[in-house]
């Protein structure tokens, strides 16, 4: 049979079941390995599966025995359209694409099993024995080579008689023929997909198809190669639409097909340890009672004893999960990041804008992956033209929201807002949330203020960030006093809609800062940069209210019992930079008092830990932030994905994002380090981090004391190093590292 094969690789699933000599048992788990002693449930593959990615394509396994079941996705199998009225039923979602189902008669009868993922390698595994063979399953899942993989190793010969299975979520055509399962078909929308499954077989066992299914016998090995994709294009003018599928899929088949296992295994290894081995952290060391625990009892004991082994676990599977989903090239995390085992997910998985996708991109900057920040950005850039065209309808549609007109009533022609949630069409759905567009602008300037790309801010960040600010330039309302205020905004999820907002407020003033510095470091537009600051300058800034907190609007109606899981009004303070206790100490003391009464119980959720974690940090309030984490564990699932409920992934992204700010925190031109460093955190070490700047640190400590300090920069430049109340100056040579003792020297 010949298939045709294109350079293109789209998302590709690989499967190897060859007969190799085997371990009666896997090695003891390692600090960065979540294992269970069962399998998952099938029906709660959100929940128990572990999930592994590309990116394109992503995997939850089961990790049964007589049956293995995988739930497949591809990142642009999405519903929807455009749909410019805003009708949040009408959105579209992201979609399941299907089962990859493995029936090994024989296997329900089991002993010794054990199922793990280990974040170190990026590769999950299951090892059982049945019927006196030992059977292990070893998946991983490629950036470079496009493929996720699952390796069958068995220690006697013809062990794997049974079938294999592809189903279609949406009800496509499936066939199978010749070793080949072909399922293709379009959503309601038009979008074609197609996925094919190839089974060959090794050391004399047989292949054939049955129906739509295939099955083998007597096999000593057998690879599966599984390639899908759609016909999205991440481009407007092209109706979001590209070739089809069919070549690219069959293409990547054929390419990996030929390639040796351990070859594959050892580019996916090289190529994710490349991004996460950049970033080390170090609590300290668990209890042997803690370590004998499976991951899922583990994280909920967690919730009441610290477990220092496991929180760094957390942290890093963060990052492993945004790694595995958020690469150059494909779409970003959504409110479930790239898995999914249902056509019908809670809020559609699709993009909040009024905290819960800006959580997904607090880490990668931070913690040394910014190339997984990029998929953000191509979305907001493919969005752009149908998000201005339904800006400008919203006088029409949304009766009593008259922000989408200039101050003399005639209509805006400058900029773009967004509603809370939006797809990969254009289209949005649920409420405006109009301030959105400048928080989407605060990680487009993120990525240049840590990494200093001046061809980046130029081509990319800064047109978006000014186009924003004109939009802001045409919609503000001036007071009597001449102070500004964004008209008739809202406090996320709560309270009322009216002008001047604190949410709002800080975030316009973010916009307006961010877009200051950046027309400084391009030299560019000095009269509009005037112009700029004097509006940030103008704009009404919070208050502080009768029992000393932060005022969430501009009356002072915050109620001390109001315990809403929205920290919206101390965006000023995280991620924000408007308020601090050295620029802002009695803004700042009033944005705790107001994170207190706020507290951590009732509404509170998965997400709003996260949050919590990053204002406390900010606040240099360590005990209260390792609080925040420590009360995370109480919400997960037994993978450990953060359940709402349902299960959704921006608190495990949040908190790979806020735990490094309890250790570093950084502005353009100062790095403190340590500034919330709880007492369970006494003696520890973080490596790889970033500050903005252009600068990588790594800090010691020991018995709650700074022990050491590096500052590396490839670009040199000065700072201001900060520790507690001492400051040193610091000079780095381009390319060179600074090393200080605790006492700074």
């Amino acid at each position: 049979m010949k298939i045709s094969l294109k350079p293109f690789l789209p998302g590709l699933l690989i499967i190897f079941l060859s007969a190799h000599p085997l371990r009666a048992d896997l090695p003891e788990p390692g600090p960065l390995t979540l294992w269970y002693s069962t399998p998952g449930s099938a029906k709660a593959l959100l929940n128990e599966g572990l999930p592994i990615g590309n990116s394109r394509i992503g995997g939850l396994i089961q990790g049964g025995t007589d049956s293995e079941n995988i739930a497949v996705t591809e990142d642009s199998l999405w519903t929807g359209g455009e749909n410019p009225s805003g009708n949040y039923d009408t959105m579209g979602g992201f979609q399941l694409l299907g089962n990859l189902l493995i029936h090994l008669p024989g296997h329900g009868k089991f002993t010794d099993y054990r199922r793990d993922l280990d974040l170190s390698q990026s590769l999950a595994h299951v090892v059982y024995q049945s019927g006196g063979v030992h059977y292990q399953r070893e998946y991983f899942c490629s950036q470079p080579a496009g493929v996720m993989v699952v390796r069958l190793t068995a220690d006697r010969p013809g062990s794997y008689t049974g079938s294999l299975e592809l189903t279609d979520a949406h009800k496509g055509q499936i066939a199978a023929d010749h070793g080949l399962i072909t399922m293709s078909g379009a959503l309601a929308n038009g979008l074609k997909y197609e996925a094919q499954l190839m089974a060959i077989a090794d050391n004399g066992g047989t292949v054939q198809a049955q129906g739509n299914t295939l099955s083998f016998q007597d096999c000593d090995g057998l690879t599966l190669i599984f390639a899908a994709g759609t016909d999205y294009a991440m481009d407007y003018d092209k109706g979001y639409r590209g070739d089809d599928p069919h070549d690219r899929v069959s293409s990547a088949i054929k390419a990996a097909a030929p390639q040796n296992y351990d070859t594959l295994k050892a580019a996916h290894v090289a190529d994710y340890q490349g991004l996460f081995n950049r970033v080390s952290l170090d609590l300290g060391a668990s209890s042997p009672q803690q370590k004998a625990k499976p991951t899922g009892d583990r994280g909920w004991n967690a919730a009441r004893a610290f477990d220092p082994e496991l929180e760094q676990l957390l942290f890093q599977y963060g990052r492993y999960l945004l790694i595995s989903c958020s690469r150059p090239g494909g779409l970003p995390a959504n409110l479930q990041g790239l898995w999914n085992d249902s056509n019908t997910p809670e809020w559609h998985s699709d993009y909040h804008s009024n905290i819960n996708i800006q959580m997904n991109y607090w880490c990668p900057e931070v913690t040394a992956i910014p190339e997984c920040h990029v998929p953000l950005f191509d979305l907001i850039r493919s969005q752009l033209v149908p998000w201005r065209k339904t800006t400008d309808a919203a006088k029409e549609i949304n009766v009593g929201y008259d922000w989408a007109t200039h101050q003399d009533g005639t209509p805006t022609t400058r900029g773009w807002a967004l509603r809370t949630s939006h797809n990969i069409f254009g289209g949005m759905g649920w409420d405006w949330d109009k301030t959105a567009n400048a928080w989407y602008c605060q990680h487009l300037w993120e990525h240049y203020a840590f990494g200093l790309d001046k061809s980046y801010l130029q081509d990319v960040a800064y047109p978006i960030i000014k186009e924003t600010c004109e939009f802001w330039e045409d919609h503000l309302k001036t007071l009597p006093d001449g102070r500004l205020v964004v008209p008739n905004g809202w406090s996320p999820e709560h309270g009322p809609h009216e002008d001047g907002v604190s949410y709002n407020q800080e975030i316009v003033w973010d916009l307006f800062n961010n877009y200051v510095d950046a027309a400084d470091a391009l030299g560019v537009d000095f009269d509009y940069r005037t112009t700029v600051a004097e509006m940030r300058d103008k704009l009404v800034t919070p208050q502080i209210g009768k029992w000393g907190q932060l005022q969430e609007w501009m009356t002072d109606r915050d109620s001390p019992d109001d315990h809403h899981r929205h920290t919206s009004h101390l965006f000023g303070v995280y991620p924000g930079r408007q308020f601090s206790l050295t620029k802002t100490p009695e803004l700042a003391r009033a944005a705790k008092v107001s994170l207190d009464a706020r507290g951590d119980t009732g509404d509170v959720r998965e997400w709003s830990y996260a949050w919590r974690t990053g204002i406390y940090a900010r606040l240099h309030d360590g005990e209260a932030a390792h609080r925040e984490v420590m009360h995370f564990f109480g919400t997960t699932s037994l993978n450990l994905f953060g359940n709402h409920p349902p299960v959704q992934l921006d608190g495990n992204f949040g908190l790979a994002g806020t735990i490094p700010e309890m250790l570093l925190q950084s502005e353009a031109g100062e790095i403190e380090v340590l500034p919330a460093l709880p007492a369970a955190w006494a003696t520890g070490s973080v490596t790889g981090l970033r500050a903005r700047g252009g600068y990588g640190v790594d800090v010691s400590w020991e018995n709650g004391k700074l022990k050491s300090v590096t500052l590396r920069n490839v670009n040199g430049g000065k700072a201001t190093l900060r520790y507690g109340q001492q400051t040193v100056p610091i000079t780095v040579a381009q390319g060179q590292s600074v090393t200080l003792d605790g006492e700074l020297k």
